[in-house]
């Protein structure tokens, strides 16, 4: 009955190098056998496996075919290692530069249209009638809206990467409700509508927070 195939590499289970000569798959063999022998009290399964080995090294042509597939599956598995490294660090360049060219550049235009807003709506809360303050109310919005404007054209400047797919979502979601939201403000400032002002300073409390957690996610990125 012809011996088990085993899983492992033959050179292996004889416990040879792969440029061993003959004799010494010969000897490394027989010394495993006499080891091994059930007669001796060894392992049968042992045996089996060492008769697989043997029965692929002890023939030369056998041994000759199994190297050329081994070198083959060898190059194979190289080359996938290398491709794979070569795209990770691919995807990881291109990740950055969306970050820096992108992300980073409208995180700080939102930040100027979120963060002094506050002191903005305080200033006119003094009273909105005044023509003086609604008039650097409004100058706040033209300039959060010219922002605005740089914001949409960086984020269609380049494509975000597959691996930021659901952070560049997110990050749209944030400006949009920026846009939104002085939207409304500008509605206000044309006739004092409470429900306008009362909308916009919402959305912009939202916007914050959603610029906050647009900050722990960029954390966890992979890069």
């Amino acid at each position: 009955m012809p011996s088990p195939r085993s899983s492992r590499d033959p050179y292996q289970v004889l416990g040879v190098a792969a440029s061993a000569s003959a004799a010494e798959l010969k000897a490394a063999y027989r010394a495993l056998v006499k080891q091994h022998h059930p007669d001796a009290g060894g392992d049968e399964h042992r045996i089996l496996e060492l008769n697989a080995a043997w029965e692929v090294l002890g023939d030369a042509e056998r041994r000759a075919e199994h190297d050329r597939l081994h070198r083959r599956s060898s190059q194979a598995q190289t080359r996938a290692a290398r491709t794979a490294t070569a795209q990770a660090a691919r995807g990881d360049a291109e990740l950055l530069a969306w970050l820096q060219q992108v992300y980073a550049p409208i995180d700080r235009l939102l930040a100027q249209v979120i963060n002094p807003f506050p002191a903005q709506l305080r200033a006119l809360s003094a009273d909105p009638y005044d023509d003086q303050l609604m008039e650097a109310f409004c100058g706040f919005l033209e300039q959060s809206q010219a922002k605005l404007e740089k914001v949409e054209t960086l984020y269609r400047s380049l494509a975000a990467p597959a691996s930021a797919q659901g952070f560049s979502l997110s990050l749209y979601h944030c400006l949009s409700q920026v846009q939104d939201a002085l939207t409304e403000l500008e509605r206000y400032t044309m006739g004092y509508v409470d429900g306008y002002l009362r909308d916009g300073r919402e959305m912009l409390r939202e916007a914050k927070q959603r610029r906050s957690r647009l900050h722990d996610e960029r954390r966890r990125l992979e890069i």
